[in-house]
């Protein structure tokens, strides 16, 4: 009986076996099925929606133009990371490194814009490069070393952030110091990809979006993605099936390491400036963003649109809060007990629809 009503949650119905004796027990237990299907993919949504309903009629500017572009140009980056890190944690791993990435090719990348004198496009390939390559690095160590991916990424969290500070010299770069002497300036075309507009839509919420489409591509329509999914489902059925896991899982950290590099570069031209301290705290704010969105942090199961929806939940709420004037200190208290809550949520809603 209770296998076949675990079956008629995955399917949205049941058999035979399961219909009471007047015969209306197939209904009932699809109406709970579709019913907690529905509740599952669609709480994001609806959290969405009641937290914009209130901030509509608690500030009177929080559905300004305005306000709204700044939303989209500030929640920008936290998706671009939540996206790559939706796939990681999808396939049954996390990543904690995915802020220093960031750093790590920032630098590199304004460093060689700069100080170096290369052509803005060769610097932004400089740039993805390393995020690539250091992304690469995490999937190795922890395929080929059998190092557990918290640890392995929480070395290269601190192994990223060093090697920025030394390349930068612990400087932002620019600096205002090398700027006056050396005539150094970043591009004006990696400030407008940061900073500008086209038809008033920000640059920066374009590419999050060209992104959010590209990880929902890979995660659907490629047999990356599908083994992703397998692999967090039941590792070692995915490996009977015949997936290979250690380069499955490969290719993913690669992709991480490579949009924690394009939001590098997003963010060096919204600051006009990099460091090897930015994005501090990016990686919690991802995966906050992910688990929002509906994302098992046991891995196997998870969608792009659930993660983008819970990074633009977090970006309004961050939003909201300085709108109402709240402190700086009570929003952090305010940001961890929505997580804490979303998670405790979401876990006792998935245990109860199980249960049916």
């Amino acid at each position: 009986m209770k296998e076949a009503r675990s079956r008629s949650f995955a399917t949205g119905l049941t058999s035979s076996d399961d219909a009471g004796p007047d015969g209306k027990g197939t209904i009932r237990y699809a109406t709970r099925s579709t019913l907690g299907a529905s509740l599952l993919r669609g709480g994001p949504i609806i959290a969405l929606l009641l937290l914009s309903t209130y901030l509509s009629f608690a500030s009177p500017y929080f559905l300004t133009t305005n306000n709204l572009v700044n939303v989209a140009r500030q929640v920008s980056i936290n998706v671009i990371l939540a996206v790559g890190q939706t796939m990681v944690i999808i396939s049954g791993g996390i990543d904690l490194s995915v802020g220093a990435l960031l750093a790590l090719s920032a630098s590199f990348g304004a460093v060689a814009m700069t100080y170096w004198g290369l052509n803005m496009w060769v610097g932004i390939f400089l740039a993805l490069l390393v995020g690539t390559m250091a992304g690469l690095i995490n999937g190795v160590v922890i395929t080929k070393g059998k190092i557990p991916d918290f640890i392995a990424t929480l070395g290269m969290l601190s192994t990223a952030r060093g090697i920025a500070l030394i390349v930068t010299g612990g400087l932002p770069v620019p600096s205002h110091l090398t700027a006056t002497t050396l005539k150094a300036y970043l591009p004006e075309g990696l400030i407008w990809i940061g900073s500008g507009d086209i038809l008033g839509i920000p640059v920066a919420a374009l590419v999050a979006l060209g992104i959010a489409v590209t990880g929902w591509a890979i995660t659907t329509r490629t047999v990356l993605g599908r083994s992703a999914y397998a692999i967090g489902g039941n590792r070692e059925a995915a490996r009977v099936s015949g997936i290979n896991i250690e380069a499955t899982k490969i290719c993913i950290y690669a992709i991480m390491g490579l949009m924690a590099a394009v939001a590098g570069l997003v963010l060096t031209g919204r600051l006009n400036s990099a460091n090897a301290l930015m994005a501090e705290g990016a990686e919690l704010q991802s995966i906050a963003a992910v688990v929002i969105g509906g994302t098992n942090l046991f891995g196997g199961e998870g969608t792009i649109v659930g993660t983008v929806i819970g990074a633009v939940i977090m970006g309004i709420l961050a939003n909201g809060l300085n709108l109402l004037n709240v402190s700086a200190f009570w929003q952090r208290v305010v940001m961890g007990i929505v997580i804490i809550s979303v998670v405790v949520f979401d876990q006792w809603r998935r245990r109860a629809f199980e249960s049916y």
